[in-house]
């Protein structure tokens, strides 16, 4: 590869995009979905939700037809079907859906390991072509820092670190007050999925995760340690609840080698939903630091690489499928045992003679 040549941002479209058909039509859609899907040129055959006026609300924004129901959605012939769903609807809708059938499911792949394996047997029998949308890895920083980590710039990796110092608007999101998994769930399983991504699966993990007093969430503030190889140091400090201004407030991914280092602003979850630009900075040992300038955001640009990746590998077009089910569930492994690692008693502390 062209050492020279600009660094991978996105990913590449399907030749014959396929038409999608969107079951869920919640705020992720508005937000991310439609946009990617309009911005790449992906066509939307319709949406349909079990609250038909959200679904109607949101078609006429977007101006996308209405399924009345989901046995004409499913029927839409050569459909790709984007379930952006809450996750414990996929084992209602996947059973549903034609033998066969090329689908997109809403991270995370089921409220927990147990449901995540219920989801890969059900696709494995269905034989369906599944991915979970863990978008991050698409996103046009994330896609940067991947190609220069395989052109060999940073070297052997030996050091990620994730640290979020911020707040974030939970009240935008009542549907997680009932949840008992919150925080690493919804959030960090992103920055766990994205590790796995750079580094493999992990050997263990060790984790503390809580809420706050300002709020009803089960959990909003996470620390973890990851154990890979010898030489490798994996952390993530994530804090939700820093709601004392900009100045001190921190979204970063650094990615750290023997030869360089990358370091990711992850612009969008600072002053959320608004956000701000992402950011990233390359150094090679020897050289400056350098900004990469970046041809879009997380969201809606993620979107698009999911998306594209999933229809290219079922036409023939992508020999891999990068966050297919069959992988998903490593990241849904992680997550679990991230909470188990969260109720084991932490090692105590001898007490003086």
């Amino acid at each position: 590869m062209d050492d020279k040549a600009p660094l991978r941002q996105a990913w590449r479209r399907p030749t014959a995009p396929r038409p999608i058909v969107i079951i869920g039509a919640g705020g992720i859609v508005n937000d991310a979905h439609l946009p990617a899907y309009r911005l790449a040129d992906l066509p939307v055959a319709g949406i349909f939700d079990i609250d038909a006026t959200r679904a109607e609300t949101l078609a006429a924004k977007w101006n996308i037809p209405v399924f009345p129901n989901l046995t004409d959605a499913i029927a839409t012939p050569d459909a790709v079907f984007d379930l952006a769903l809450p996750p414990a609807a996929h084992l209602d809708v996947l059973p549903e859906l034609p033998e066969g059938a090329t689908v997109l499911l809403q991270k995370p792949m089921g409220r927990d390991l147990g449901e995540a394996t219920g989801i890969l047997e059900l696709c494995r029998t269905k034989s369906l072509v599944a991915a979970v949308n863990f978008q991050l890895r698409f996103s046009p920083m994330m896609l940067a820092v991947a190609d220069a980590v395989e052109r060999g710039w940073l070297g052997d990796l030996v050091d990620v670190e994730v640290h979020l110092n911020l707040v974030t608007p939970w009240d935008l999101f009542p549907f997680l007050k009932k949840m008992e998994r919150v925080e690493i769930s919804v959030h960090s399983i992103h920055y766990l999925d994205m590790i796995r991504a750079l580094l493999g699966n992990p050997n263990g993990i060790h984790v503390r995760t809580m809420g706050h007093p300002n709020h009803e969430l089960a959990q909003t503030r996470t620390s973890a340690i990851l154990d890979f190889a010898d030489g490798i140091r994996t952390t993530l400090s994530i804090n939700h609840d820093h709601d004392f201004g900009r100045q001190f407030q921190d979204a970063s991914f650094r990615i750290e080698g023997t030869d360089g280092a990358a370091v990711v602003k992850l612009g969008l979850l600072l002053n959320y939903p608004e956000g701000e630009p992402d950011e990233l900075w390359i150094v090679r040992r020897g050289q400056d630091w350098q900004s990469v300038p970046l041809s879009g955001g997380w969201f809606p640009h993620a979107f698009i690489g999911t998306m594209s990746n999933l229809q290219r590998f079922a036409a023939g077009e992508d020999s891999q499928l990068m966050t297919s089910v069959e992988d998903a569930w490593h990241t849904m492994a992680l997550v679990e045992a991230a909470f188990e690692s969260a109720r084991s008693p932490a090692t105590q502390i001898k007490e003086k003679p």
